[in-house]
């Protein structure tokens, strides 16, 4: 990949995107970043206000579902990361909002890829999502794992992301094109953010101390800060042998050793739930009461509560030498962007 070239990153306004895009400037390439719409002042001014952004930062307009809408933005590029899509546990209409943005805008961008020439490389933002909706507790996941039990009615965020990256990979067996793929599957994405959106994973924190929930639950989740996320993505682009997927998680960490965190840390005198309900009846409990959410919220709690993910971060950390940031740490300077920004 030549330094001139410009990088691709697609939905470069959110989360995660807006993490890669300061990690690619830092390293001194030139980005350009794509947005729906390029009327986001607060996001598109804290994106030009990073360093390196003034020289090589380019941002501009594409859209997931438009057929055709990337082919401008990929045109001269050797290298593309797609992170835009949609996330959210529950959606009225989730074959509109998460399976056909997801699916779509997977197939547009590798379309406008394939017909640009110019790319060698493509890096797919998944998610663990693609690989289990219900965590084995008697089996160790890896990246030979794949989601095949979501549906539109069972944990349909999950459902997308399969969708997505299968599609990706099929796009790839079909076409054989000059690119090659490599897919980065994080677990739970937390941690310090660029841009004044909250997203869905640092809400369980807002929550946490703002007593949405009424007691202390059995669940249990694998984290992986948005700093390391953004770092494996410049990895799997830089490292010529990266190829396939990549489990992408630091350690797990339980409901009630983050509230106990939180406790510790100065959050204590907020509503942190403080009944016990992690236990096999309170599993049960949970279990019954998940009926009364949202479907989206509901089919999440059944599927993951009382269950601890297990899985094997061994191809990330030996291939792309990655290592990740201890959770607490993460937790807490989660906690203090969130302070920051005024979402606590």
């Amino acid at each position: 990949m030549t330094t001139s070239a410009p990088v691709l990153v697609s939905g470069a306004t959110g989360f995660v995107g807006s993490r890669i895009v300061a990690r690619l400037l830092t390293s001194g390439l030139r980005v350009r970043g794509t947005t729906r719409s390029l009327k986001r002042e607060r996001d598109l001014e804290a994106l030009r206000s990073l360093p390196g952004a003034a020289d090589r930062l380019e941002l501009v307009e594409a859209d997931l579902v438009q057929k055709g809408s990337f082919d401008g933005p990929v045109s001269g590029c050797e290298a593309v990361l797609h992170t835009a899509s949609p996330y959210a546990l529950h959606m009225d209409d989730p074959a509109r909002d998460l399976v056909e943005p997801a699916v779509s805008g997977t197939l547009n961008v590798l379309s406008a890829c394939l017909r640009a020439g110019s790319v060698r490389r493509v890096v797919l933002t998944s998610s663990m999502a693609a690989v289990t909706d219900e965590p084995p507790s008697t089996r160790v996941l890896t990246e030979a794992d794949w989601n095949t039990t979501s549906s539109l009615t069972r944990n349909p965020y999950y459902y997308s992301k399969m969708l997505a990256e299968k599609t990706a990979w099929d796009f790839v067996g079909e076409h054989m094109p000059a690119f090659d793929l490599v897919v980065i599957n994080p677990f739970m994405i937390i941690g310090p953010s660029l841009v004044s959106s909250l997203n869905t994973s640092n809400r369980v924190f807002v929550d946490l101390v703002k007593g949405a929930y009424p007691a202390i639950i059995r669940l249990t989740w694998g984290l992986v800060d948005v700093r390391d996320v953004a770092e494996a993505h410049l990895r799997a682009l830089s490292v010529p042998s990266a190829h396939g997927r990549y489990i992408c998680a630091g350690e797990t960490i339980s409901m009630r050793a983050v509230v106990e965190l939180l406790a510790r840390n100065g959050y204590a005198n907020r509503r942190l739930p403080r009944k016990s309900l992690d236990t096999p009846v309170g599993d049960l409990l949970v279990r019954l009461m998940s009926y009364t959410q949202k479907a989206g919220i509901g089919s999440y709690l059944r599927t993951h509560v009382g269950r601890v993910p297990q899985y094997d971060t061994t191809k990330i950390r030996t291939e792309l030498r990655m290592a990740f940031m201890p959770a607490e740490r993460s937790i807490l300077d989660t906690m203090a962007d969130l302070e920051r920004w005024g979402h606590l």
